[in-house]
């Protein structure tokens, strides 16, 4: 076997709501004994899809040896479960761009004479990642003539340290202490235009990106950073993109492994940069 990302649900938080289940199509999740529990492997394919569905913090990616992800035994357990089930996980796949998995998908469905031309509305082209919306390619229709007003508007940074990326921050830090710290989605400070003055200033700022990151990685460094420094609140900003919630429920569980007393503020920003 081979490290790869799967999914880890930690028992003791889980109430076993079942809000998991929908969001995970190729079967790997059930409820066991009132709570959810990963079956296998082989039907859980890393991406974490079901991470944001929990209300609890439960479930997270790790990294570890585990058996290869089998696309056509997933599909032997997506096929009983009907046409909406098919739908569900072909949708999956092509929101995440996983067009080898979504072409081993059809190939199985078109073996077994499993009409899928309604699973994607007819002739629809299966173009990659079309469903997802942190994925589609959208022209927002702005910057393409520059207009002069004639006014200065230049602003400060209001960037306090460096440096920014998780990964590269020690654990302990000066501009940790007593810190209001923002933890920012990297596509945040480009959709949001007065990100230094409506988001960073005042805090110190952590910058990571939930979909390609590892986010056990992450869940562990943020604990020791709240255990070791008086951090007085958190702020996680990220986009309105399904991708971006995976980080939310690291966060909160890394406040509540840390011990910690540590405020705690959502920030959504919407495509077209706007804050919710």
């Amino acid at each position: 076997m081979a490290k790869r990302k799967v999914i880890a649900i930690d028992q003791d938080k889980c109430n076993g709501c079942a809000l998991c289940l929908p969001n995970c199509p190729e079967g790997a999740i059930q409820i066991i004994d009132r709570k959810a529990r990963l079956i296998s492997d082989l039907f859980c394919d890393g991406l974490g899809a079901c991470i944001g569905y929990c209300p609890q913090g439960a479930i997270t990616v790790e990294h570890r040896e585990a058996e290869d992800y089998d696309e056509d035994k997933v599909m032997v357990n997506i096929v009983q479960q009907g046409p909406n089930v098919i739908k569900a996980h072909l949708k999956h796949l092509k929101e995440h761009n996983q067009l080898a998995y979504l072409k081993q998908a059809m190939d199985f469905l078109k073996k077994n004479k499993i009409d899928v031309t309604l699973e994607f509305g007819g002739s629809q082209p299966l173009a990659p990642a079309a469903g997802c919306p942190g994925l589609k390619s959208l022209d927002l229709g702005r910057g393409r003539v520059a207009q002069d007003s004639g006014i200065n508007q230049h602003q400060e940074s209001e960037l306090g340290q460096w440096p920014v990326q998780l990964h590269l921050v020690p654990l302990q830090a000066s501009y940790f202490t007593d810190a209001q710290l923002l933890i920012a989605a990297d596509c945040v400070p480009f959709a949001y235009a007065d990100f230094h003055q409506g988001l960073l200033k005042g805090k110190t700022l952590l910058v990571g990106c939930p979909k390609f990151d590892d986010l056990s990685v992450y869940q562990e460094k943020l604990e020791q950073i709240f255990r070791k420094n008086s951090i007085k609140s958190v702020t996680y900003a990220h986009m309105q993109v399904p991708c971006c919630l995976g980080l939310l429920p690291v966060i909160k569980a890394a406040i509540n492994n840390s011990g910690k007393d540590i405020t705690f503020q959502d920030v959504t920003i919407t495509i077209r940069g706007e804050k919710i």
